[in-house]
């Protein structure tokens, strides 16, 4: 094992501050324009989100056996992830172009909006090329991810206020902002991976990697037939279910954001870590998991007013995907225990049929479970059961929630397997007990309709949740004093890559 010089909670704590304050960038960015188009074109804005995510399967493939490669030290890694992805983006992005046609006039999208399905395959190139330079930082300088955040957000909220709401061009305009500010993003990534990507290529490490490819596609895949509830969403419930869907989505995925504070703990576990990081990791996610799902439930109808005003209808879809995404949120750091603990890569040779027996592989599995229950259950509601698109959003939003706590469960017995850590029980109590007190507080006064005002509230409930748990928990107290640690660090210029 090569020596581990990842910072468990610094590394956390940036990416999960940066992507904190994307929060606001990315409601800005929303509201540029659920505010300039209509319903139905904010549904098409999701189902081609939703259709270009297919063609970015193979995006992760190649980088997650690069980034166990090079956390364990093995030179040449990083260029030669990237040049294979390069190769697999222009194929991924060819086929894209070349079914266009037929998947606009299969679902019957006007051609009014063919334009923007295809402006969206520059898109697909660059998110290839950005998972293969995320995995090198991530095994090495994972806090790096963060600072490119911020300067992509900042890049997307200024550009997207020039073509969207200056130069009025709507979907397109906001196009052309994410594809920009991801190129900038790129070029980000390039300067920090310079050293790695100078190594020479290793034929050896790809030859390893593609025999073990079909494991991690059918783990992608797994995770995108899941995903094609949305797609039969938007086709038996209409675009307003999908906008619907898509306005409480933007504001519940901020919950999944706590989860990156668990994001160093798998180069930590790679590299060789001890159980406690676990628990240390489970602390920081669910200090901040848990005020965010109460925040977002209590102040539900105020974030949908201020997204628009149409969109306060979808409430009960908000309450339910805040919840599931909580759920979500836990299962992902246990995927981390399970990912992060499994050796039958950590010689740089893989047998395929070593991997088939894996944790790894029954990980890969669950997917395919919970497909099986969950699309035929959800074709028979949206058919036969749900009468209007609210109904239809917020039974999917109902099988959703149902479903990620079966596989919570499930993903936590499977980490118990592979690592004995301790579940921070009574530290979970005391979150709770802070939420709950904020929570009484935000609802005893009047919801706002106000932008201005919602924010003002938000920071309200996280002033009374961190003096709740400031007076109860002596670990907020401490972890309040190392923030303002490595805020010095920063400050003063020192080494970031010194261990805990």
């Amino acid at each position: 094992m090569v020596k581990n010089e990842i910072r468990l909670k610094y590394s956390g704590l940036i990416v999960f501050t940066s992507n904190l304050i994307s929060v606001a960038t990315g409601v800005a960015f929303v509201l540029m324009i659920t505010r300039t188009v209509s319903t139905e074109e904010f549904g098409i804005w999701g189902n081609i989100n939703d259709l270009s995510n297919y063609f970015i399967l193979l995006s992760g493939v190649i980088p997650f056996w690069a980034t166990r490669f090079i956390a364990r030290g093995y030179a040449g890694s990083a260029k030669t992830g990237l040049i294979t992805n390069l190769f697999i983006s222009v194929a991924a992005t060819s086929i894209y172009l070349a079914l266009i046609s037929t998947i606009v006039s299969a679902l019957q999208i006007s051609n009014v909006y063919a334009v923007l399905y295809t402006i969206v395959s520059a898109q697909i190139l660059e998110l290839y090329i950005m998972s293969a330079l995320e995995g090198v930082l991530r095994a090495k300088r994972p806090q790096t991810i963060g600072y490119a955040l911020l300067i992509f957000e900042v890049c997307k909220v200024l550009l997207g206020f020039t073509l969207i709401i200056l130069f009025k061009l709507g979907l397109q305009g906001a196009l052309y902002s994410l594809i920009i500010s991801y190129a900038v993003r790129i070029a980000f990534y390039i300067k920090l991976t310079t050293k790695e990507l100078k190594e020479s290529v290793k034929l050896s490490h790809l030859k390893e990697w593609l025999k073990a490819a079909p494991i991690v596609v059918y783990n992608i895949v797994g995770d995108r037939i899941v995903a094609f509830s949305l797609i039969l969403l938007f086709i038996y419930g209409g675009e307003l279910a999908r906008a619907y869907h898509g306005a409480a989505t933007s504001l519940a995925i901020v919950i999944s954001y706590s989860s990156l504070l668990a994001f160093a703990l798998y180069p930590r576990l790679l590299s060789g870590s001890s159980s406690e990081d676990v628990s240390v990791s489970l602390r920081l996610v669910m200090m901040f998991a848990i005020p965010m799902t109460t925040g977002v439930m209590v102040l539900s109808d105020s974030y949908l007013t201020m997204l628009k005003a149409v969109y306060a209808e979808a409430r009960p879809v908000l309450l339910l995907l805040a919840i599931s995404v909580l759920f979500l949120t836990l299962s992902q750091v246990f995927n981390t225990v399970v990912t992060g603990t499994e050796i039958v890569d950590a010689k740089a040779k893989i047998a395929f049929r070593e991997l088939v027996k894996s944790r790894l592989f029954l990980l890969f599995t669950l997917p395919y479970i919970q497909s099986v229950v969950t699309l035929p259950a959800i074709f028979v509601i949206l058919t036969s059961i749900a009468k209007t698109p609210l109904e239809a959003a917020t039974y999917l939003a109902l099988v959703t929630l149902l479903s990620n706590l079966a596989m919570l469960i499930v993903r936590h017995l499977i980490a118990r397997k592979c690592l004995v850590f301790k579940f921070p029980w009574n530290s979970v109590f005391k979150y709770s007990l802070a939420s709950a007190a904020m929570a009484t507080v935000l609802l005893v006064i009047p919801h706002p309709t106000r932008l201005s005002v919602t924010v003002a509230f938000t920071l309200l409930g996280a002033a009374v949740y961190l003096t709740a748990l400031m007076l109860i928990d002596k670990e907020a107290k401490s972890l309040a004093k190392s923030i303002l640690e490595e805020a010095m660090h920063i400050i003063r210029i020192k080494n970031p890559n010194k261990s805990e």
